[in-house]
């Protein structure tokens, strides 16, 4: 049994042993479009856009219906901590709905017969929010589309199943697993980053409202001011912006996280002489994340990537911040 899903394992005993109250129904929850009201405890349950699945199933059911996830995703579009945490539950595989992008296919979430259609991490738009209420009860996202922290989705997920407690349980004890892992590395403590990628021959960095940004903050990262700095001098209040190689210099931080989804496409970024001179690369202050899978399983992270991916990724900041001070 690997480590993953050992801890998988542990999860869903922590769970089942507290000691909880059965949660009634009906259940209202508001969001961007309303307010749905879930009349009894769900049996079938849909999830569409990210993460909802992987809510799903860490507090011990396994929806009829998930997305299929071509990013990160086997040929099939599974991802593989899904997929281990299924088999931990003893259940069959959900059936993986028609990769059809960001439009969710209505007729094969109608051939499921749900009677809860979870959307709390999606950018579904309101005229599919009306369509899909045609088949189950609805639950959108709270604020703005693909917006919705980890958190909210498990606990609003939780509420939706009738274990409210339980998704508030899982939420406590995850955020303590990023707590300790972090704390494995004593220098990050006060560490700041500047979150990169390579994209059409300009560098892409990511800034506060960035799920990834937001996420190592909240585990006691600090963003670089630079990136600040940088962000208003491109006029931009967005969750990224471009950045030209000739400026590269001007984005300073312990550490430079940077995303590629294969090694080539990393080499051939630090290859280039303007990124080799850059004082952190030059150090080897860089944290490579490399991999579909890997980015995948913290930006953001779910009820289920989040062990599966925050111990390496941590590792990788905490080699670069050590390496920058070296």
């Amino acid at each position: 049994m690997n480590h993953f899903v050992s801890i998988v394992g542990a999860t869903f005993l922590a769970l089942a042993a507290a000691t909880v109250q059965a949660q009634d129904f009906p259940v209202t929850l508001p969001h961007a479009y309303g307010e749905t009201t879930i009349p009894a405890k769900p049996q079938r349950i849909v999830t569409w856009g990210w993460a909802g699945q992987d809510a799903v199933i860490a507090l011990g059911e396994v929806p009829v219906g998930i997305p299929f996830f071509g990013y990160g995703g086997d040929e099939n579009g599974a991802l593989n901590w899904t997929k281990d945490a299924v088999a931990e539950l003893g259940a069959d595989f959900p059936t993986i709905l028609p990769d059809t992008g960001r439009e969710p296919p209505v007729e094969a979430i109608a051939a499921l017969q749900p009677d809860l259609i979870l959307a709390v991490y999606s950018g579904i738009t309101e005229e599919q929010y009306d369509v899909l209420s045609g088949i189950a009860p609805v639950v959108a996202f709270p604020g703005e589309p693909w917006d919705t922290s980890w958190q909210d989705t498990i606990t609003i997920t939780g509420e939706a199943m009738g274990k409210k407690a339980e998704g508030e349980a899982l939420v406590a004890e995850l955020e303590q697993f990023i707590v300790d892992e972090t704390a494995r590395y004593p220098q990050l403590a006060g560490a700041t980053f500047a979150a990169i990628s390579d994209y059409n021959g300009q560098i892409d960095v990511f800034a506060e409202f960035d799920s990834r940004v937001k996420f190592l903050v909240d585990a006691g990262l600090v963003s670089a001011p630079s990136v600040a700095e940088l962000a208003k001098t491109a006029g931009l209040n967005f969750s990224v912006f471009s950045l030209a190689y000739e400026v590269f210099d001007d984005l300073t931080a312990d550490v430079l996280v940077s995303y590629f989804e294969t090694e080539d496409d990393k080499a051939a970024f630090f290859a280039n002489p303007v990124i080799a001179l850059h004082p952190q690369v030059a150090e080897g202050a860089v944290a490579s994340v490399v991999g579909a899978e890997l980015i995948n399983s913290i930006s953001p992270p779910s009820a289920l990537s989040l062990k599966w991916g925050y111990p390496k990724y941590i590792k990788l900041i905490a080699d670069g911040v050590t390496a920058g001070k070296n």
